[in-house]
């Protein structure tokens, strides 16, 4: 009897504590941490500052890591030696497809991402977007964030911010459209120009007329809120570019370099900007809608490189518009 009460208690932990965090998924939060603490600073000031808080959702399970107040539905699964935090789980409340940030757990920013194959992503892909989504947890603590986004008075009465995500913009106004397309070509040739070292005065003199052009058709409160999303979500994805940038030299752990879908992260910059690059045009304003502004905020990012290389100093003291950094 009491070899049988022995042998449970040995069992035991493992019922509780059910599916354990994919040692290929550690390895890759691990990468990430690493690629942003290693190359942070050189971007962003203070982006080392900001916890790396991540809530890994499973088919069954979510996993809480690098937050130091879970709630009390969480319990402790280990503490873990490859990432260097308590790793914390509950039962899955979150969509295992999810890849967002926001106030997730007990008020902290947290990433909240399903695995790579949940999310449609390849290794070296979701690696970057984890740096992608830290990039957001900076802009979102930082010093008045939440004062000044409800400054902008666009929420109409919403209380739970999916206004970012809904705002009625004129995604479907041919007037707009129209407008909209000839901004975004023009972005398009001032940055090929640009990246090619040719001389690019009269695309970057088209650019800025058709820019103009295109704020002109907007009222007040929709190009505050083009803005808005070209300095959150545009500018994210420029960061996980100039990230890549930062990582010609760099090597990868040997668990991540041997994963089967693992891509250079080289090979990953240069597919990122010809991606980006072709959704400038392939990307129709009318179907895709506030997706779009990835692509023209990361483009516009590039081209302020070029205009005011010192631009990522204002980003979070003089929020929002873009135009204000040249």
């Amino acid at each position: 009897m009491r070899t049988h009460f022995f042998t449970a208690l040995l069992i035991l932990p493992l019922y509780i504590y059910g599916q354990q965090v994919r040692v290929s998924d550690k390895a890759c939060i691990a990468e990430a941490v690493n690629i942003s603490n290693t190359f942070g600073e050189q971007l962003w000031k203070g982006f080392n500052k900001v916890p790396f808080s991540l809530l890994l959702v499973t088919e069954d399970y979510e996993y809480l890591m690098f937050h130091d107040n879970p709630t009390d539905d969480f319990k402790l699964l280990e503490n873990d030696k490859v990432l260097k935090t308590k790793i914390y789980y509950r039962d899955r409340k979150f969509s295992k497809n999810l890849l967002a940030t926001f106030q997730a757990v007990n008020g902290a920013n947290c990433i909240v991402v399903g695995t790579p194959e949940n999310t449609g992503k390849s290794t070296s892909e979701w690696i970057i977007t984890l740096v992608h989504e830290h990039f957001h947890q900076y802009s979102y603590g930082s010093k008045n964030y939440h004062k000044e986004v409800a400054g902008l008075d666009l929420a109409n009465g919403d209380k739970t911010g999916m206004w970012m995500l809904n705002y009625a913009f004129p995604y479907d106004d041919e007037t707009v459209i129209d407008a909209y397309n000839n901004y975004t070509n023009s972005v398009k040739g001032l940055v090929a120009k640009m990246s090619n070292g040719s001389d690019y005065k009269k695309e970057l003199k088209a650019y800025k007329k058709n820019r103009k052009s295109f704020k002109n058709i907007l009222d007040s409160n929709d190009y505050k809120y083009f803005s808005f999303q070209l300095w959150q979500e545009g500018v994210a994805r420029y960061t996980e570019y100039k990230f890549l940038e930062l990582l010609d030299d760099y090597t990868p752990s040997e668990a991540v370099k041997n994963m089967n879908d693992f891509m250079p992260f080289s090979k990953l910059k240069t597919t990122l900007k010809e991606r980006a690059l072709n959704n400038l045009t392939a990307l129709h304003l009318n179907e895709s809608k506030r997706v779009c502004f990835y692509a023209v905020g990361m483009a516009e990012g590039l081209v302020l490189d070029k205009l005011n290389p010192n631009w990522r100093q204002h980003y979070l003291t003089n929020k929002f518009f873009l135009e204000n950094y040249r």
